[in-house]
């Protein structure tokens, strides 16, 4: 069984062993898995940019016909030197091609497959950890241990020191999504540029909450009723390989903060005010979205949409591979009704 853990993943990925030249990447932190995917395509090419050397496939396209892998994997480059396929997995199967690869492993063509969650009986995931050309990483969220790796190194890199009280914040404003991650410790390091160190003002000035970044803009437009601009964030949620769970795990949580905070408006308070009680460190670009909701939504009509995220929650455990359609199902519906609301 290859599936790699701990200190063995940062192994393989400093040193990717050439006999196992396919490699699975799975989790829901969907910008560690880019990031790890990006590392290990452009160790494996000369030229990322190389059309005859870097190929992009779509996972469910490939599904209809399995064996255009092993025809690509086989290709022997027409002005040599090394290969590299890069293949977005979706919700269809195309396990059948790592099978045929695991009898005849290609040489100098590296396989780099990205995936979100999957269950441990996937087909995917299966045909990698039972294959001994191949190797399954899972990409969790960050650890604080992680994170403060993260940080160490940007800083270094960007020749900066962080304040302890600085970085007890930046930590608790990250996690969740890699990519993510790093992007507000740049953002941070390019902010103070030109000081020494990093202070608690400027985490306060310019970090956001990445752990959530990447899911918030999907939950505030579908609250709010903004139909087209959930779907639009939706979409592009599914294709960076964000895991639907992890979406509708957000929504619950907006659905309860709403809720409580429409209780507070109903016995009196400010819609401004409840928001602030009911959405501690709410980022003020979100604000706008967030009291729109909470006018176009009733107390019971929360209820409600709690109890149907809950559902859909459930059945995305039953039905993972319909996960993304039941996913977009709820949030659809939470949108259409707020907006006939509006």
């Amino acid at each position: 069984m290859t599936a790699l853990r701990g200190k063995e993943i940062d192994s393989f990925l400093a040193r990717p062993d050439p006999s196992r030249p396919i490699i699975l990447l799975y989790g829901p932190d969907a910008g560690l898995v880019r990031e790890r995917a990006d590392a290990l395509l452009a160790s494996a090419v000369d030229d990322p940019n190389d059309p005859f050397s870097m190929v992009r496939m779509d996972g469910d396209e490939l599904a209809a016909e399995p064996s255009r892998l092993v025809d690509e994997a086989m290709t022997v480059p027409l002005f040599g030197g090394r290969r590299a396929i890069r293949i977005r997995a979706g919700s269809r199967n195309f396990a059948s091609g790592i099978d045929t690869l695991s009898d005849m492993p290609p040489k100098d063509c590296r396989i780099v497959i990205e995936a979100g969650e999957l269950r441990p009986d996937a087909p995917l995931r299966k045909a990698c950890e039972r294959s001994k050309s191949a190797v399954a990483i899972a990409c969790y969220p960050d650890t604080e241990r992680d994170l403060a790796r993260l940080i160490d190194d940007e800083m270094r890199a960007s020749n900066l020191r962080i304040a302890p009280d600085a970085r007890t914040a930046l930590t608790a404003l990250l996690g969740g999504d890699r990519q993510a991650s790093r992007n507000e410790v740049r953002k941070l390091a390019l902010y103070a540029h030109g000081a020494r160190e990093v202070t608690l003002d400027d985490v306060a000035a310019i970090v956001t909450d990445a752990s959530s970044l990447a899911l918030d803009t999907i939950v505030d437009n579908a609250f709010a009723g903004r139909v087209s601009e959930m779907e639009t964030a939706f979409a592009k949620a599914m294709a960076a390989g964000i895991y639907p769970g992890a979406i509708i795990a957000s929504a619950q949580r907006h659905a309860a903060q709403l809720h409580k905070a429409k209780l507070s408006v109903d016995e009196g308070r400010s819609e401004s005010d409840a928001v602030e009680a009911g959405f501690p460190r709410l980022h003020f670009s979100r604000k706008p979205l967030v009291e729109t909701a909470l006018r176009q939504a009733s107390s019971d009509r929360l209820l409600k949409i709690i109890a149907q995220l809950a559902d859909a929650a459930f059945d995305m455990r039953k039905q993972s591979d319909l996960a993304t359609t039941i996913a977009q199902r709820a949030l659809m519906s939470i949108a259409v009704n707020a907006r006939r609301r509006g």
